[in-house]
């Protein structure tokens, strides 16, 4: 097989959870351009209909199926109901997500609660159900959306930064277990995107300006720029990769 040919995901089936809009839809418009078919999820019935459409209008194919991953039974049915459809999920990414904002002396038990369960405890109830079939089958790709928050503290998101340093821990205890399995178990950590959830941060000056001024490639990712990374994570040319985190930030973190 020549290096190229291990980038296609042809017969591949794909489920992209968060896949609405920004990071998500940027990684499943990606997918099923490498050939993929997609499941895409949201938390809403129709949320993913943008995303869809712009598959469906490159080529090519997916389905969407709505998830509340603050519920542990809904996602239960989420799981029954993806492999009704599909029979098999050969490439699961784990991109939903949510975040609140509060000073830790005042941070909210129930808020703590929520984000903990739809950004830790959701991935792991995915990647149990969805990495078992994936061991019985000889094996398959599970990519996890870590952040820069994998790898500092924050200021005023305790349950966000406790939540992807989570992430980063699952993703190399799970390859841990399931590498031998033929399971690569990897996560990509996005820098500063242009997106709905960085909206506000794109439109204070000051912060805009001190971001900036810290990526060396002087300037903010497009979802776009995730496709390249996710593709590779799912693809064979990624399998030797496991436990691995790989940041998506035009050298912030190198700064």
């Amino acid at each position: 097989m020549s290096i190229l040919d291990q980038f296609s995901l042809k017969n591949k089936t794909a489920l992209v959870t968060g896949a609405s809009r920004g990071l998500g839809q940027g990684m499943a418009v990606a997918l099923a351009e490498a050939g993929a078919h997609v499941i895409c999820s949201s938390s809403s019935p129709n949320g993913c209909d943008e995303t869809i459409s712009i598959i469906k209008a490159n080529g090519g194919m997916a389905d969407q199926i709505p998830a509340d991953l603050s519920n542990r039974n809904e996602i239960n049915n989420f799981i029954e109901k993806v492999t009704e459809i599909s029979g098999n999920v050969d490439i699961l990414v784990n991109n939903a997500g949510t975040i609140t904002r509060h000073p830790a002396t005042k941070y909210p038990l129930d808020e703590w609660d929520m984000v903990l369960q739809v950004n830790l405890s959701a991935v792991f109830q995915l990647c149990q159900a969805f990495g078992t079939k994936m061991i019985e089958n000889g094996g398959g790709k599970i990519i996890n959306t870590a952040s820069l928050l994998s790898y500092s503290g924050g200021i005023t998101v305790p349950a966000y930064t406790s939540s992807k340093h989570g992430i980063a821990g699952l993703t190399k205890a799970l390859a841990n277990e399931w590498a031998k399995d033929g399971v690569n178990v990897n996560a990509i950590a996005p820098g500063y995107f242009r997106t709905d959830n960085t909206q506000a941060l794109q439109d204070n000056s000051d912060r805009n300006k001190q971001i900036t001024e810290r990526i060396p490639s002087e300037k903010w990712g497009m979802p776009s720029d995730l496709g390249g990374a996710v593709v590779f994570l799912a693809s064979q040319a990624s399998n030797y990769i496991n436990g691995h985190l790989l940041t998506v930030d035009g050298g912030w973190m190198a700064r």
